[in-house]
């Protein structure tokens, strides 16, 4: 049987023999009563490394974008956000269904949104006639992988200290974005009111997102997230995954980087493909086909697909690749060598 190489996502990675042995050996108690002591350790470590006063563990990254969400707004509220952000394109109009609130839409020139590009979406002022903007939502990195500049960061924040109005930074990947920006995740997270990033993606943890924020935004998004249905029991079991994640794997995202950039160089060696090496910088690949071979990109993806490479389908002759911990640089090797034979086929 031929190993599969999975670069869907960095969601497929598997626990890592110590989290499994840390999961059966972890010290339990319920959660809800903030009596589970590993869960406490988690959350206190998770703040620590974030630079805020207090976290949470929630269930999924969806959930704690939701819960930053209705814990920052009231119902009627507008929520500035750009289109390409996780929580337009994937998140199942949850902002309307669980806050009640309006979400305004940027289109930013670049995969993150500046300071100009937010200010026409801002309602200044009150007005009966108008939502009032209740939040700044940020990604960062974005969902191409690119990663957005503290500089811009800082100065959205600090218009929005100004303005009475909260950001909040969807950080699923905070930590490759601090690998690529070679800071500390609290450098990133300093320029936002509250952050979500998961345990479960490229930190290999089985289940888990944390977010984090002042000890007072924490408390009652502790109570929203028992309204949602997020309260959990003796859920040290996966807590412990997550600090392993947070302690060691949080520390290996440079070799993902890394293997995703030799990637981008195999490619390059084919001339179907618009690679543009400048533009990567965390784990994530968004292979283009040139204008005049889109024709070819279902026709890749299936080749692909029969000698045990997954990727998502195209879309709009795009395929993404995204490296993580259960990709070794002896698959980016065999990988290599598949695709000689595949081009040769599709060519």
């Amino acid at each position: 049987m031929q190993k599969l190489i999975d670069f869907r996502s960095d969601t497929v990675t598997k626990p890592t023999a110590a989290m499994r042995t840390a999961m059966a050996n972890a010290e339990v108690g319920d959660d809800v009563m903030q009596e589970d002591p590993t869960v406490n350790r988690l959350e206190k470590l998770a703040a620590q490394m974030l630079g805020k006063e207090a976290a949470l563990f929630v269930p999924s990254g969806t959930f704690g974008n939701q819960l930053a969400i209705l814990t920052h707004t009231k119902r009627g509220d507008e929520i500035v956000i750009p289109e390409n952000a996780h929580a337009i394109q994937y998140e199942v109009g949850a902002a309307a269904v669980i806050a009640g609130v309006q979400t305004r839409t940027v289109r930013p020139q670049n995969a993150w949104m500046t300071l100009e590009e937010i200010l026409p979406a801002i309602r200044f002022g009150y007005d009966i006639h108008q939502p009032e903007t209740g939040m700044i939502y940020l990604q960062n990195p974005a969902g191409n992988g690119d990663v957005m500049p503290l500089a811009e960061m800082q100065r959205i924040y600090e218009f929005a200290k100004n303005q009475g109005i909260r950001v909040h930074t969807d950080g699923a990947r905070i930590f490759n974005a601090a690998t690529a920006l070679n800071v500390k995740a609290a450098e990133i997270s300093r320029y936002s009111d509250s952050v979500m990033f998961c345990l479960s993606k490229g930190l290999c943890a089985p289940v888990g997102s944390m977010l984090c924020g002042t000890s007072e935004f924490i408390y009652r998004a502790r109570k929203n997230r028992k309204l949602m249905g997020g309260g959990m029991r003796q859920v040290g079991i996966l807590a412990a995954a997550g600090i392993i994640a947070l302690e060691e794997m949080s520390l290996r995202l440079q070799d993902d980087h890394d293997k995703t950039r030799r990637l981008a160089e195999i490619f390059a060696q084919y001339s179907i493909f618009d690679i543009n090496l400048n533009t990567l910088k965390t784990n994530i690949l968004y292979l283009k086909f040139k204008p005049e071979y889109i024709h070819l990109a279902n026709k890749f993806h299936s080749e692909i697909s029969t000698v045990g490479i997954l990727t998502y389908p195209p879309r709009s002759g795009e395929i993404r690749f995204v490296t993580h911990n259960d990709i070794s640089w002896q698959d980016i090797s065999a990988f290599e060598e598949k695709l000689h034979g595949i081009m040769q086929k599709i060519s």
